[in-house]
């Protein structure tokens, strides 16, 4: 196994309000203004990274990459932590996988960030050879609604989801409703209400979601994620998955 413990990241953002005016403002009145600014910012993500066998054989192929977020309990900075659950503990079993593997670490204290999460992916497609059709994120907990929340913010990005006993915002599933989510739940869940989940998928169903569906483990407690990431399905149905032209024309099938 290889892997990448730390990369620095730079992003850029412009900020605006609305409004615009030159005159100065006159004292006791309200004044139109606007502020027009380029700021620049540092993100850090301290990550584990696995490459496939035979990534070095053929150096004009192109992988999946799936992007796994963990739970509260991981956070810090130990990244020994991360390989708790998941595909990152399978591999550190001696598991292999047929895709490029991010684990990030989440610091202490902290949720995910969408932004740092987002520049992470950017700088891995630069320095890895990532096909962009087949980029996919999953994550337990914690990472269950860091899953939904990287959907919503990046609805073009990603191939599939599995996000596993999360919950996200049911406002915004319009967001998301062409990209296809398998979601997991345990009927017992005390940390996490099966009903989030519940939730999601209902007001992806009623903003027309082409595919989306939730598999409930009735015995399961919130760790419902065990006999999820221990199933074949879920990586043969995440690969079987490519992203969607944004034009709405049909994306090639998965191997072409």
């Amino acid at each position: 196994m290889k892997m990448v413990l730390c990369a620095g990241v730079l992003a850029t953002a412009a900020l605006g309000a609305a409004g615009g005016a030159d005159a100065e403002p006159k004292p006791g009145e309200q004044q139109p203004c606007e502020l027009n600014k380029r700021i620049t910012i540092t993100v850090t993500a301290r990550y584990l990274l696995y490459l496939p066998e035979g990534y070095e054989a053929d150096a004009a192929k192109r992988w999946p990459l799936v992007l796994f977020l963990h739970g509260a309990g991981e956070r810090g900075s130990d990244l020994e932590k991360v390989k708790a659950h998941g595909p990152p503990r399978l591999v550190a079993a001696g598991k292999e996988f047929p895709f490029i593997l991010v684990s990030p670490q989440c610091p202490e204290d902290a949720r995910w960030s969408t932004d740092t999460l987002g520049a992470l992916l950017d700088d891995v497609r630069q320095r890895y050879r990532v096909d962009p059709d087949r980029v996919y994120v999953t994550g337990l907990s914690m990472g269950g609604y860091g899953t939904w929340a990287m959907a919503m913010a990046y609805p073009d990005r990603f191939a599939a989801i599995a996000p596993i006993c999360g919950g996200g915002d049911t406002r915004r599933a319009a967001r998301i409703r062409g990209v296809p989510a398998w979601v997991f739940h345990g009927g017992k869940d005390t940390v996490v209400p099966l009903q989030q989940s519940e939730e999601m998928v209902a007001a992806l169903k009623a903003a027309g979601a082409s595919e989306v569906k939730l598999t409930v483990y009735p015995d399961a407690g919130h760790d419902s994620w065990t006999m999820a990431y221990d199933d074949p399905a879920l990586y043969e149905w995440l690969l079987g998955h490519r992203r969607r032209a944004p034009s709405g024309a049909a994306a090639p099938a998965p191997g072409s």
